[in-house]
């Protein structure tokens, strides 16, 4: 026995096409279908259909994008690193995603006010595309990443316009072929839709101005003269600043020791270098040469995982590259100190003396390794791309291109944060080990000073006591000075800058003799 299946119903007795009934035409009626029946939707339509699948996929590959740039920020896969933070791709990824969600979750519900919304957004992520583009620095700061993460945005965004305003004709159409009229009138769950979705681009926005805005005040930045050099290093995959102040000059056919800077918490230039600055103008020291750790002032982030004896090696290379020889006398201050005695051990040879200005000592390493601060660090990393405080700072705080470079404001900066977060993360493994080895190896002979903040001592007896253990690093302790009155940052106070200059008349004179 067969059974006959009669053919859907269409109106020319053609093949069945996107305007082909999807139900026979009840009988006693007009044809049309009551506006509030499900078979009313513009998902019988195939351009809808075809939309709303590659919407899906494109989030998909979005997501699946976003995952990968998370994980590049602790851990750079071969060819992805970005000699900027890592946080500027992953943002507007992350924007991106938001975008196409907003598209999926309401995709039944189009509306003007959406379409606009979005129009907006598509506006200003192609003026940042345009920025990243045009402008030398952050072209290269970015990379490829970069500049496809919002090149992407910038596409998603105008695909989600589009996606909107197909839905809304689509839905028209249906709603005029099945109902004889198109439907006006809106649920409230629809309204609700509509207003939700709103506030939610209307926020979109809000966060793409700031991103644009920031990455004006990077272009803005860029034009900045840079002191020194910027030097390729670990095989050209980022560039250090290096900069020496000062011509170098012989004694009875010896070269006399250059100061070699090496910078805490902070950027080299940030008070520090003026200390320098301010020894060398009254020839306490004839020369001196600093240079910013990957992430700090001028220099570019390094791939992640980075430590300090990647520091320390980084730091030789660029000396190399510029021809610049020893032999140094190492002034560094907090955690530029691990660096600093990670250079001594492994170039002894080229080391006239070391100066530790209040030294992070390794067995408190846990102080800035902490899980707690390296979550605290990558959230702040994770929004650094809006740049509020850097904005509103730069519109109605006065702040300079110094100050958001290497000065009062660089822990804006999406670099800076991201210099921190990887010192956070390897400073009880990787950074411990190295500092460990370094010490084994450290030449005992090697002449050193060392010079405490008074406040610090008294408030914090663990750090006193590995404060004294650091004098005996080598066995030629020439002066330990604990600064009263000095902060961490001893050469903020009078007292601590001379306390300084002292110390390394005694470095010097330790040379000469």
């Amino acid at each position: 026995m067969s059974m006959h299946i009669p053919p859907p119903y269409s109106p020319g007795g053609d093949y069945p096409d996107e305007r082909t009934r999807l139900l026979p035409r009840p009988p006693h009626s007009d044809g049309y279908l009551d506006p509030d029946d499900p078979a009313v939707s513009p998902y019988n339509l195939w351009t809808v259909r075809f939309l709303r699948y590659f919407t899906v996929l494109f989030c998909t590959l979005t997501f699946l994008w976003w995952v990968l740039l998370l994980v590049s920020i602790f851990v750079s896969p071969p060819g992805m690193h970005s000699r900027g933070s890592g946080f500027f791709d992953f943002s507007y990824t992350t924007l991106t995603i938001g975008n196409l969600l907003v598209a999926l979750l309401f995709f039944t519900s189009p509306s003007k006010a959406m379409r606009v919304s979005q129009a907006i957004v598509a506006g200003f992520l192609l003026v940042d595309m345009i920025i990243i583009v045009a402008v030398g620095r952050t072209r290269a700061e970015e990379g490829w990443v970069g500049i496809a993460a919002v090149i992407w945005a910038t596409v998603m965004a105008i695909w989600c316009v589009i996606t909107d305003r197909v839905v809304a004709w689509g839905k028209r159409e249906e709603e005029e072929r099945l109902t004889g009229r198109p439907e006006t009138r809106r649920t409230l769950l629809e309204w609700l839709s509509v207003l939700i979705a709103t506030i939610i681009l209307v926020i979109f926005i809000i966060i793409t101005i700031f991103m644009t805005a920031t990455l004006t005040i990077r272009a803005r930045d860029a034009s900045l003269p840079v002191p020194g050099k910027r030097i390729f290093v670990d095989g050209g995959k980022y560039q250090v600043h290096l900069a020496c102040v000062g011509n170098a000059t012989t004694v009875n056919g010896e070269r006399v020791p250059t100061v070699l800077l090496e910078a805490g918490e902070h950027p080299v230039e940030y008070d520090f270098e003026r200390w320098a600055y301010s020894a060398w103008g009254n020839r306490t020291i004839g020369r001196y040469c600093y240079w910013d750790r990957p992430g700090y002032g001028w220099s570019d982030n390094a791939p992640s995982p980075h430590s300090a004896a990647m520091s320390a090696t980084a730091l030789a290379e660029a000396l190399a590259q510029t021809g610049e020889m020893g032999p140094w006398i190492l002034v560094s201050a907090g955690y530029g100190s691990i660096v600093s005695r990670i250079f001594s051990s492994t170039h002894s040879g080229d080391v006239a003396g070391i100066m530790l200005v209040d030294p992070l000592h390794e067995d408190l390493l846990s102080r800035i390794g902490s899980a707690g601060r390296g979550f605290i660090l990558w959230g702040y990393g994770i929004i650094s791309p809006l740049g509020i405080e850097r904005v509103l700072g730069a519109l109605f705080k006065g702040r300079t291109r110094q100050d958001r470079v290497y000065g009062r404001s660089a822990y804006q900066n999406g670099k800076f944060i991201k210099a921190q977060l990887q010192e956070n993360l390897v400073a009880e493994s990787l950074t411990k080990n190295d500092i460990s080895s370094a010490r084994t190896i450290q030449p005992k002979d090697t002449p050193l000073v060392v010079i405490s903040s008074g406040i610090k001592v008294r408030s914090d007896s663990t750090w006193g006591n590995k404060q004294e253990d650091l004098t005996r690093i080598t066995d030629n302790l020439l002066a330990w000075s604990v600064v009263n009155q000095a902060p961490h940052e001893v050469w903020k106070t009078l007292k601590g800058r001379q306390a300084m200059d002292e110390g390394l008349k005694k470095l010097i004179q330790a040379w000469e003799a």
